[in-house]
C-alpha cells in the first residue's frame, strides 16, 4: 500500500511539474461573474501553443473579476488546468 501511494504521489507531481503557464496582455471584453469567467482579448500565448484571439477563460478565484471591468487593459497569467484554460492571476495593465 505504501509503494502505491508513493507512486501515485510521484505521479500526481510529475504532471504538475509539466503544467505550462503563459502571461500576457489582454483587453476585458465580457466579464461573467455568476459562471466565474472572463473574455479576453489577447495577443499570443507561445507557451500554451495559443494564437492571438479572443476567447472566455475560467477564473481560478471569483475575487479576480472584481478588479477590472470591461474596457480594461489587464495583464494575466493562463493555465491549463483540468483541461480547461484557467485565468490564474489578472490585474489591470498601466
Amino acid at each position: 500500500m505504501k509503494r502505491l501511494l508513493a507512486g501515485l504521489a510521484a505521479t500526481v507531481l510529475s504532471v504538475a511539474a509539466w503544467a505550462q503557464a503563459a502571461t500576457a496582455v489582454g483587453e476585458v471584453t465580457k466579464l461573467d461573474k455568476a459562471n466565474g469567467r472572463v473574455t479576453l482579448k489577447h495577443g499570443e500565448l507561445k507557451e500554451l501553443d495559443m494564437p492571438p484571439m479572443t476567447m472566455s477563460f475560467r477564473v481560478r478565484e471569483p475575487r479576480l473579476l472584481e478588479t477590472v471591468a470591461v474596457g480594461d487593459r489587464v495583464r494575466f497569467t493562463a493555465e491549463k488546468l483540468n483541461g480547461q484554460y484557467t485565468v490564474t492571476a489578472l490585474n489591470k495593465a498601466p
